[in-house]
């Protein structure tokens, strides 16, 4: 099986859980027996903290029983991370179009959120250590763009106009998971490469802060991009069954393109037992694939493919 998953916190995850053997969502053995697998690995530079941010109840949406705030030292640790799990696992890192070529088990390193970062130029130094897409923001407002969370949503600031001209000059992807309309729209209007949402899905098909509208989705199928479509359980139904997917894929693919569905499971980013119904683990892929059809291909490889073509370097 030929296989893109848009994002995969295993960073994060393993800070507390063997993300090689024992995980259960996702783990470094069932993702080789898929085959040849690319995944986004994400950096989560959060510790897990108490604050009134998990009080806010205004939309609708439930964090974690604690909250969270982002460190520089953990960013530098996650990369330290797959560094060694590139060493010690023979996991290639990808940099280059190249590197997609090995018919195994790769990662693309990505980030979830631009918290962690000082000032645009930070993308220098981020890109020589290795990552190729930059998460805009997770669920706070950041000095770059307004997230999905915020209470006044003014989409990218000045900083983040530069910020997204830098990466597409540095063939870093740009992901607007978790970002506010504002900057889903600002994003996709000056950006010259393909935009992704690495982990939403269609408020079409379920009404959820995360989920994407077709204004939104518009945008992003007009820059080229995809849109990961994702496990989280609220965000697919009000009773999440791995059916859903084929709701959302359809609702995606044939308003606005099957060239634009993708797939972004966020394994090892959702707790313990909060999974659909059907697709509990990587391990269920193959009945993912059956569902989607003769779309299978597109959805599960090829349009992400065709995206990181389009950006990464030579």
């Amino acid at each position: 099986m030929r296989f893109i998953d848009l994002h995969e916190d295993i960073a994060f995850s393993s800070h507390h859980i063997d993300i090689v053997n024992v995980a259960e969502q996702s783990n470094i053995v069932s993702l080789r027996r898929l085959g040849d697998v690319l995944v986004f690995a994400a950096i989560f530079p959060h510790v897990y903290t108490w604050d009134e941010r998990v009080a806010d109840q205004s939309t609708n949406y439930k964090f974690p029983s604690q909250s969270s705030a982002p460190m520089l030292q953990l960013l530098l640790e996650q990369f330290k991370f797959y560094d060694y799990l590139s060493r010690s696992q023979g996991i290639p890192i990808v940099r280059r179009k190249s590197d997609i070529q090995s018919p195994s088990l790769k990662f693309l390193v990505s980030i979830e959120g631009t918290d962690a970062l000082t000032d645009p130029n930070d993308a220098y130094i981020l890109k020589d250590l290795g990552l190729r897409c930059m998460g805009l923001t997770w669920n706070y407002d950041t000095k770059f763009a307004a997230s999905c969370m915020s209470r006044k949503d003014y989409g990218l600031t000045g900083y983040g106009e530069d910020l997204v001209e830098l990466c597409n000059r540095l063939g870093i992807i740009i992901d607007v998971a978790h970002a506010s309309k504002l900057t889903i729209l600002d994003v996709c209007k000056i950006t010259k490469k393909p935009v992704i949402c690495s982990h939403g899905n269609a408020s079409g098909v379920m009404k959820h802060v995360r989920n994407l509208d077709d204004e939104e989705i518009e945008a992003i199928c007009k820059t080229g991009g995809v849109v990961g479509l994702t496990a989280i359980p609220q965000t697919l139904s009000g009773d999440p069954k791995l059916v859903d997917f084929q709701k959302h894929a359809e609702y995606i693919g044939n308003s606005f393109g099957w060239d634009h569905v993708s797939i972004g499971t966020d394994f090892l980013g959702l707790s313990h037992g909060n999974v659909p119904a059907g697709f509990e683990s990587i391990k269920k892929l193959g009945d993912l694939e059956r569902i989607l059809g003769d779309h299978a291909p597109q959805v599960i490889w090829q349009n992400s493919l065709r995206v990181i073509n389009e950006i990464l370097d030579d």
